[in-house]
């Protein structure tokens, strides 16, 4: 990481940043497309050294960072890239009678400057899959890594003013006194992808400038899986979402609910699928990653209880390692079920049938996602229509988020707005209303003095 820097210096680049979006460097669309693509041969460019980084902070394979980080970055670049004439294009409304002869539309204009602050467990994607959007809007911002992805961040710092707009787009590293300090500024939009405890810190200081905000918190996300369910390829897609990133992501199944007979059948299958992607030894696995650090690591182990232990539990502190583990049978009082596990942890509780784990899931807050896994289709319509979550996945885990067309955001306790694609788009701009009126002709029905004539006429046109 490279040296912090002063409030004064935060303050300049907060102010240099508004700057030029007074000047509206960044609203032409030939700029936004052109950051655009800079974004993408950054990241091809830079592809070995981003790599290094991430594997670095949390141990991800080539293949990991490539997929979940840079490629998916790349796509939604460039999906964004492809989009921006259509999103920026003025959508026209229907103009009632008594406003004719007229017309309105709406045209999406930038809110100004944004400030992003990101996580760790996805510290490139996190960063800039916002970022895409912000520019895609016509905004400039400025990017706050989190500071427990020190490698990620520091490569992030020193490559992007070689490709991106420094007038427009920075990034400022840091701890905490950093992200307080940029807390402190006037900005148009904030978004913050993490936990709920800081979420509150951020809406707090933004209700001061009365700042819109985009939360994106996460949640314990529940998976249902029921007896029809083809269990062979249920476990194979649990498996690779639960511990994919060492279990550190915010979308990923955090528990299973199903009943006695299915939990019997369905332990066995996920051993031999974490087996078939891990190895015999997950510790010496390359695709496997590792915790952020020890920290983490403390409080995930906690949550394992050696008479609940199914699969795994093995761990070693110094390498921040805690092979793939699933808890079972585990119940609403057990501790791995108190709150988000965000790590490679996988508890099953046992429930009667989906009416009882549909109850559980509505009895707490709402999740970031909700998956169930099913062959019946009343089932699955039942789960859309009971189930308020920020996404619905049916018969598969997190792969929502290759559909760049859905939105993607949590609801409630899991988060507020969204920021990819063109809900995203929406999102960090302002839908500015415009009527053009004639001139000719100028009823005077709406003008004093008010008569019973003018008023029958108002309420035929209303």
């Amino acid at each position: 990481m490279t040296e912090a820097l002063s409030p004064p210096e935060i303050r300049a680049i907060h102010k240099g940043c508004r700057n030029s979006f007074a000047l509206g460097k960044s609203k032409p669309m030939e700029w936004r497309s052109g950051q655009l693509n800079a974004l993408e041969c950054m990241l091809a460019e830079n592809e070995t050294t981003f790599c290094e980084a991430l594997a670095k902070d949390l141990g991800k394979s080539v293949t990991e960072a490539f997929v979940y980080e840079i490629s998916f970055v790349i796509s939604a670049s460039s999906h964004a890239r492809k989009n921006l004439a259509n999103w920026m294009r003025d959508r026209r409304v229907s103009t009632p009678l008594l406003v004719k002869p007229g017309r309105s539309w709406v045209r999406p204009e930038p809110l100004g400057t944004v400030l992003i602050i990101s996580p760790w467990n996805y510290p490139l994607q996190l960063c800039l899959a916002p970022l895409i959007t912000a520019i895609s809007a016509g905004n400039c911002a400025v990017i706050k890594p989190s500071e427990l992805a020190p490698a990620t961040s520091a490569a992030l710092a020193k490559i992007t003013p070689r490709y991106l707009d420094s007038n427009c787009i920075r990034v400022i590293e840091g701890g905490v006194e950093a992200s307080t300090e940029l807390l402190e500024l006037d900005w148009d939009h904030i978004v913050f992808t993490g936990g709920e405890k800081v979420a509150r810190i951020v809406m707090t200081a933004a209700a001061r400038h009365l700042t819109p905000v985009t939360l994106e918190l996460g949640g314990k996300s529940p998976c249902i899986v029921l007896p029809d369910a083809d269990l062979d390829i249920a476990a194979r897609r649990i498996a690779w979402g639960r511990f994919t990133n060492c279990g550190q992501t915010c979308i990923a199944p955090d528990y299973i609910l199903t009943d006695q007979r299915t939990a019997g059948l369905l332990i066995p299958k996920l051993q031999k699928e974490i087996t078939e992607m891990f190895g015999e030894d997950p510790k010496q696995s390359k695709d496997y990653g590792r915790i952020v650090n020890q920290v983490h690591f403390d409080r995930l182990t906690e949550l394992i209880y050696d008479n609940e232990v199914s699969i795994g539990g093995q761990s070693d502190r110094n390498s921040c390692y805690i092979a793939p583990t699933v808890l079972h049978p585990v119940n609403r009082h057990s501790l791995s079920m108190q709150g988000e596990i965000f790590g490679p942890v996988l508890p099953i509780m046992e429930v009667a049938g989906l009416e009882q784990a549909i109850d559980y899931i509505c009895s707490g807050a709402r999740p970031l996602a909700a998956y169930l896994f099913s062959k019946n289709e009343a089932a699955l319509k039942q789960m859309v229509d009971q189930v308020s979550a920020g996404s619905i996945g049916l018969n598969d885990v997190m792969m929502f988020m290759a559909v760049a067309e859905l939105p993607f955001g949590g609801v409630g306790a899991s988060g507020m707005g969204t920021y990819a694609g063109e809900s995203g788009f929406r999102q960090l701009s302002h839908e500015k209303a415009v009527l053009k009126r004639s001139w000719w002709p100028d009823w005077r029905l709406r003008y004093a003095p008010s008569s019973s004539r003018k008023l029958k006429w108002l309420r035929k046109l209303r």
